[in-house]
């Protein structure tokens, strides 16, 4: 017996420091290196009242507008009657010490004027350089002028495991800098909420507020944007979902450059695959993507992909169920060259398609000036143009070449593959293009939401 209670307590000794190894005996060095990184923001949007305080605007679920709002101003301080603020709080994380601020796209949506509060209390007016509803993300830019700011760096959500540690920092319920502590609860989770985010799923403590803010690995990494719960009390209950940071990573970048999201596009409409689907088409299970209908003018009618195929991998990634595909394609680049594999009346077909862009609208408001926005001839092409209002592009105004394809209050978005953003880089590309002895110019055209390839000839050539 004695033999074995020393064999007992040794064991005790040896494996016990290995297990304390793993749990931190405290977060707080981490946590006082990260929260100054992590804001606190206010959107204020000006609502018509009609004298009704019923007529209050739904917002999506987990918005922190449904929560938070100012109380009706004196009607001494009002503007007018009719109008009265309203302010949500959500929260937010910097990724750049510029002054880029990466946060939900419901926590800033339909807001006239957004402020971003530091942990110090410092506010700052913010710009939005761009948002993605699809996605729920947002891009906003402070100027720091003298303050110098604090920013995070983002990890790899890939390598995250269930049962690892995540760390919650936001603005809940208004008390900004909170802190919450748990593990991964599971991950790649189908929650509803579109087709281009699986989400991390994390037990620690998300209330309404946290929309926005960072979940961080032990290693202080931003691995998640916390952007949802699901409770019945409106409180958390320990199922909280975060968008995920290699979701997250290229979505942002694009909307910082263009203002928009740029995802891959296949020109297909899918469906699952039944087991009446399977059976019919002599499939052994319901995987993959039941192409509907095939896009006309899309990459894979193109390619040779038909109606009726089911796509089975997407660049050597199984489709295990139909919604994985949208998903796997939206974050692939755009003009790249895709492998895609179907079934086809018993067969295993191999294509490759070279990705369009799946149109996508932009939400940032133009702040072009009047003077911007007037017409300009462009004597070489024989038309006039104006700069688009909230998008990239020029907008056709006159047409005075008489074969000419084009159209009054087309967009034009590229000239020979190159992108177009207003008038300015519109007059650059031509007068390049020109000086290269070409006499046509192939243009890519908005056209009443579609998109079309029309070809243009200098007039002077």
């Amino acid at each position: 017996m004695k033999n074995f209670t020393y064999i007992f307590s040794f064991l005790l000794i040896f494996f016990l420091p290995r297990f304390a190894f793993a749990i931190p005996e405290s977060f707080a060095d981490l946590v006082e290196r990260l929260s100054p990184a992590v804001v606190s923001i206010a959107s204020t949007t000006i609502v018509k009242d009609n004298n009704n305080q019923n007529q209050i605007p739904q917002f999506p679920e987990g918005s922190p507008f449904d929560e938070f709002f100012k109380d009706f101003f004196d009607n001494e301080q009002r503007r007018s009657p009719s109008q009265r603020p309203m302010t949500g709080l959500g929260s937010g994380f910097i990724i750049d010490n510029s002054g880029i601020i990466v946060t939900n796209n419901h926590v800033i949506e339909g807001a006239d004027e957004i402020t971003v509060i530091l942990s110090d209390q410092k506010e700052f007016s913010a710009e939005l350089l761009g948002r993605d509803p699809k996605a729920d993300l947002a891009v906003l830019k402070i100027d720091p002028e003298s303050t110098i700011l604090n920013s995070v760096k983002w990890g790899d959500s890939d390598l995250m495991r269930v049962g690892d540690w995540s760390i919650a920092i936001g603005n809940p319920l208004g008390l900004g800098g909170t802190v919450t502590t748990g593990i991964i609860s599971a991950i790649a989770r189908d929650i509803g909420g579109g087709p281009y985010v699986k989400f991390l799923q994390t037990d620690a403590s998300i209330n309404r507020g946290n929309s926005g803010g960072p979940l961080f690995n032990i290693n202080g990494e931003v691995i998640g944007i916390n952007s949802a719960i699901i409770s019945q009390t409106g409180g958390s209950i320990g199922l909280g979902f975060a968008i995920p940071s290699n979701s997250a990573k290229k979505i942002v970048q694009q909307l910082k450059e263009f203002g928009r999201t740029k995802r891959g596009w296949l020109g297909v409409q899918i469906q699952p695959v039944s087991k009446d689907f399977a059976e019919s088409l002599n499939r052994p299970n319901e995987k993959g993507a039941f192409v509907s209908n095939v896009n006309p003018k899309g990459p894979s009618k193109e390619a040779g992909i038909l109606a009726g195929d089911v796509i089975l991998k997407f660049n050597e990634i199984d489709i295990e169920k139909m919604i994985d595909l949208p998903r796997i394609v939206a974050e692939s680049d755009v003009g790249s060259v895709a492998k895609v594999q179907v079934w086809r009346k018993n067969k295993i077909i191999e294509f490759e398609v070279k990705l369009g862009e799946l149109p996508e609208q932009t939400y940032v408001s133009s702040k072009k000036t009047k003077k911007e926005l007037q017409d300009e001839e462009i004597k070489s092409l024989g038309l006039s143009i104006k700069e688009a209002d909230n998008e990239n592009g020029v907008v056709i105004t006159k047409i005075n070449d008489e074969i000419s394809k084009l159209e009054i209050n087309d967009i034009i978005k590229e000239i020979n593959m190159e992108e177009i953003i207003d008038i300015e880089s519109f007059k650059i590309t031509i007068n390049k293009f020109q000086k290269t002895g070409r006499s046509t110019l192939l243009l890519k055209v908005k056209r009443d939401d579609e998109l079309v390839w029309i070809t243009i000839k200098y007039l002077n050539n």
